[in-house]
């Protein structure tokens, strides 16, 4: 079973990306177990604070490092963890081959950047690498973690079924993935490409890759430049 422990200043945030549909499959059948920690509740004072204003002045507030310290560190003492991972925007790119490393680890924790963002002092003790869903700023981690938790729950072995398959997403071979079509075979006039109901295996497959090449070039070109590489 793999482990996923989140830490958030927001848990509720995160409730329902992670109870519903194939997250919620995938906790049901034991292949993983996703823990939400509350960072206020390793907030000692009155108020139960986890930001304070930024040294230097400035705008906004930042994450305080006493409670992410505290909780990180009771965290460990039960378990190692393969990584640790703050979740902001100057991180490095989420792409589906960093997914496919992650979905091989055991234990897992993510760390919801909020506000301006954490304390310098946790990227340099507790963080193990940093990532960004893309580039633009959210008002926290919390939907990022949902991402990157998301994508790689779905790659763990059984989660899926066979008709589900992962390895047949887009992004897994630097192509984007090729166009579907169910039924009807036609609707308001518009039809289903003809090698799709020839029932030839070898030429529906044919097709899909011609499909998935196009789709890529005309859309990616910055995955067509990788596949030369």
């Amino acid at each position: 079973m793999v482990r996923v422990d989140i830490v958030s200043g927001v848990p509720d945030l995160l409730e329902s990306p992670l109870q519903e549909s194939i997250m919620r499959r995938a906790q049901e059948k034991g292949k993983v177990e996703i823990v939400v920690h509350d960072l206020r509740e390793y907030a000692h004072d009155k108020h139960r604070t986890i930001d304070d204003t930024p040294y230097g002045g400035g705008s906004g507030m930042i994450l305080k490092p006493e409670p992410i310290f505290e909780c990180v560190e009771s965290l460990q003492k039960a378990r190692a963890y393969d990584e640790v991972i703050l979740l902001t925007p100057d991180g490095e790119r989420f792409n589906q081959r960093l997914a496919n490393d992650l979905s091989l680890k055991r234990h897992l924790m993510l760390i919801c950047g909020h506000y301006k963002g954490v304390d310098e002092r946790v990227r340099e003790r507790l963080v193990s690498r940093e990532i960004s869903i893309g580039d633009y700023v959210l008002t926290g981690g919390e939907l990022a973690a949902a991402v990157v938790v998301d994508a790689i729950v779905r790659l763990i072995p059984g989660v899926l079924n066979a008709s589900e398959s992962a390895l047949s997403d887009s992004f897994q071979d630097d192509l984007l993935g090729h166009p579907e079509y169910t039924r009807p075979a036609e609707f308001r006039g518009m039809k289903v490409p003809a090698e799709l109901l020839t029932g030839d295996h070898k030429e529906i497959e044919r097709w899909r890759n011609e499909q998935r090449q196009k789709r890529t070039e005309a859309r990616r070109t910055d995955l067509v430049s990788s596949q030369k590489k």
